[in-house]
């Protein structure tokens, strides 16, 4: 066994999530404003002499195999770049699967900047988000992390400043959501749009108010009927006293940004009542640089 890089894996929230309308291509053009937050997988490369990638993760719902993101992205980093040694790439599940947190998206990013260095190949990160496009579209803006507008398929990344800090509580039902499913039952000509420039200025202001009052995902229209507990939880998360409440992504966790510690306690404990999987973190905010 030679080299080990350990590299962090951010999940992400969608402050805003919009839909623009269908493409040619049969994906939909999006626009959407993304930050990472302080949940985080944890992956581990060790380089191996045998020119081989294998996958180890504890988690029975992650793939093992080439249906895994961070296989597909170790592959073509060696496939483009004529690399003969191989890679085993350990991955420890902190987000949650299928979860709308872009956690398969998110450990594809980190093993291509781990294997960047692993390996020498000395890409910039632009290159390398990129080159995450085309494993799929969230890849490109957990290559960079920080806080961006996304636009496309969600690859073409435009970096904005950061939010305030503040507490992100996040609960996931315990179930799963295809996101096929959702796109294929959404209707534009019956959704409210976000406000994405609003949501922009609010975030350049630093205005935590004016953040809360514009958070919005037309996703929310399909999937809140599809899924009646992803609505409960919205609404209980409400009633607790989040500041803000969403669901991230085609669903189905729902996300509550708090001001303050003290109220963070009582939400965490009411979601606890009924929810497993409940988390209390920090926005992150911060982009990489390499």
């Amino acid at each position: 066994m030679g080299n080990r890089i350990l590299v962090k894996a951010p999940a992400k929230i969608n402050l805003s999530l919009d839909v623009l309308h269908k493409r040619d291509d049969g994906f939909h053009e999006v626009k959407m404003i993304m930050t990472t937050i302080d949940l985080a997988d944890r992956i581990e490369l060790d380089e191996l002499q045998d020119d081989k990638i294998t996958i180890v993760a504890q988690n029975r719902f992650v793939p093992d195999d080439d249906r895994n993101l961070a296989y597909q992205a170790a592959k073509l980093l060696k496939e483009r770049f004529a690399v003969k040694k191989g890679v085993s790439i350990s991955i420890s599940k902190i987000i949650p699967v299928a979860a709308g947190l872009a956690g398969g998206s998110s450990d594809a990013a980190a093993t291509l900047r781990g294997l960047n260095k692993l390996w020498n190949l000395g890409l910039s990160i632009d290159k390398l988000a990129e080159i995450g496009a085309e494993i799929g579209s969230d890849v490109s803006f957990c290559v960079y992390g920080g806080t961006a507008i996304a636009t496309g398929r969600g690859e073409k990344i435009e970096h904005i400043s950061s939010p305030p800090p503040c507490w992100v509580i996040l609960a996931k039902p315990t179930i799963g959501v295809s996101t096929a499913d959702v796109y294929r039952n959404l209707k534009l000509d019956q959704v409210e749009h976000p406000n994405i420039d609003a949501m922009v200025q609010a975030i350049h202001n630093h205005d935590f108010k004016g953040i809360c009052n514009n958070v919005g995902n037309v996703l929310e229209s399909v999937t809140l009927k599809m899924h009646p507990e992803v609505n409960h939880i919205k609404m209980q998360m409400q009633r607790f006293g989040a500041d803000a409440v969403l669901m991230s992504g085609s669903g189905p966790t729902v996300y509550g940004l708090v001001q303050y510690q003290s109220r963070l306690q009582r939400i965490y404990n009411g979601l606890r009542g009924f929810c497993d999987q409940v988390y209390a973190v920090r926005l992150l905010g911060n982009r990489n640089e390499s």
